[in-house]
């Protein structure tokens, strides 16, 4: 089973009026992950798609997407996948990957038809592409790790590099994702803007009571939502993304848009924001 829903581009004059009913309704991605169907949000954003598939027992394709008008989903776009769940495996183009907890694959443009199974719980992220590059499997271990912040401002993080130019080759997909240390609570700060790029997260790893405060927003007019495990955030050029944790937590981070280069961002002291 297949659904998608459609989000479309939001201005930041807008954003400045909404209440907390229409902020979730536009910007917060929740029920992505439900067993047996693939479950798909088509952003207006760079055209950025965010979802999930879950076989629990009975393999998912993933093909034809009619948003796309394309005669399958991946003719003219590139995926990257993580697999937050237990062990799963991933079909495409006549090639099974396997997947662990953590692990990412990256399909280019072309692949073909994607075939879930297993006890994965796969979120996937896409992105239109213009050139096709070779499949991939990036496991754990093949990551580029990154240790940020200190616990006297309780953002000491582990940032894990998957799809990003220092690992391999995509067209426009980068992705990775970021754990918080035990007794850090807060992520990306300072705060940070790239109006060339959309972003989005997938916070995971979280208890069910747990939540995020995620801040969104223009800098002098932040906004904020509350986010629970498996649900996620999308984050407009416009918009600062940073967040403060009720315990551990991991937040996948994928981004879209004109250039690869993660350090493209305008940072935003706290003492600037409002």
């Amino acid at each position: 089973m297949l659904t998608v829903d459609t989000r479309h581009a939001v201005h930041p004059l807008h954003a400045k009026g909404m209440d907390t009913a229409a902020l979730r309704a536009n910007f917060l991605a929740q029920g992505m992950f439900a067993e047996g169907e693939v479950r798909l949000i088509y952003t207006h954003y760079d055209r950025f798609v965010m979802g999930g598939a879950v076989p629990a027992g009975t393999d998912l394709v993933l093909d034809v997407v009619e948003e796309t008008k394309t005669p399958s989903f991946l003719d003219r776009r590139e995926m990257g996948i993580v697999n937050i769940g237990d062990t799963g495996t991933v079909g495409t183009g006549g090639e099974t990957f396997t997947l662990e907890r953590g692990d990412v694959l990256y399909l280019g443009m072309g692949a073909g038809a994607v075939t879930f199974g297993g006890a994965g719980r796969f979120y996937i992220t896409s992105a239109p592409a213009h050139q096709t590059f070779p499949s991939r499997l990036i496991t754990k271990a093949d990551c580029i790790e990154v240790a940020m912040g200190e616990a006297a401002q309780s953002n000491k993080r582990v940032i894990k590099q998957f799809i990003h130019p220092k690992v391999m080759e995509s067209c426009q997909l980068i992705l990775g994702y970021t754990s918080l240390e035990e007794g850090s609570v807060w992520n990306t700060i300072p705060s940070h803007i790239h109006d060339r790029r959309m972003e989005a997260y997938l916070y995971w790893g979280m208890t069910p009571e747990a939540r995020v405060l995620h801040l969104m927003g223009e800098p002098s007019e932040t906004r904020h939502l509350f986010i629970a495990d498996e649900e996620g955030a999308i984050s407009p050029p416009w918009s600062i993304h940073s967040g403060a944790g009720i315990g551990a937590y991991t937040f996948i981070w994928a981004m879209a848009g004109d250039n690869v280069d993660y350090t493209d961002m305008e940072f935003v002291q706290p003492k600037d924001m409002a």
